[in-house]
């Protein structure tokens, strides 16, 4: 699977081990930085354009982590077609992928230590959105409100993500 890395200051160090732990298990890992430890970035600048890959379908799944994973998860969730949940447990990281269709996963640098955050990730990556009709209503809604925020057409980014697409011909 593609899957795409994000930190700031405050999950620096977390990233860097489990873009390592992926790409063990065979992941081709997309570092969208910070790809050196600097006290005084910001996780907007990190957590936007990653969301904006995965919402594109550049990557197939983002991991993103601040101090609190917070942060991110609000900056991640801007981004049209992107759906990011902070998780601190295995059964809310596969959870929020079979229901929700997640996909990224947000994690706390100084909140959660790396063999959680390691479950969290595996229980993420593994999981598939189980595509029940309650769940795809639930997105349907989701979606309208997206699709009337979104830019007027000829703008570069109007396009709607793959993903979205799927989950509205669907409904």
């Amino acid at each position: 699977m593609i899957v795409a890395v994000g930190a700031d200051h405050g999950g620096f160090e977390m990233k860097r081990e489990i873009a390592k732990l992926l790409a063990t298990e065979g992941h081709k890992v997309v570092d969208f930085g910070n790809k050196v430890y600097d006290a005084a970035d910001d996780y907007p600048d990190f957590a936007i354009p990653l969301a904006q890959a995965v919402a594109r379908g550049d990557v197939e799944r983002g991991i993103l982590v601040c101090g609190s994973g917070v942060g991110a998860c609000v900056a991640a969730n801007k981004v049209i077609g992107a759906r990011a949940a902070l998780c601190h447990d295995d059964y809310s990281a596969r959870q929020g992928v079979e229901d929700d269709n997640v996909n990224i996963l947000c994690l706390g640098g100084r909140t959660t230590g790396i063999a959680v955050a390691w479950d969290c990730t595996r229980s993420f990556l593994k999981t598939k959105f189980s595509g029940a009709d309650r769940h795809r209503r639930r997105l349907a809604k989701v979606y309208r409100l997206e699709k009337s925020r979104m830019p007027a057409a000829g703008d570069r980014n109007a396009a709607l993500p793959k993903s979205q697409e799927q989950v509205h011909d669907a409904v």
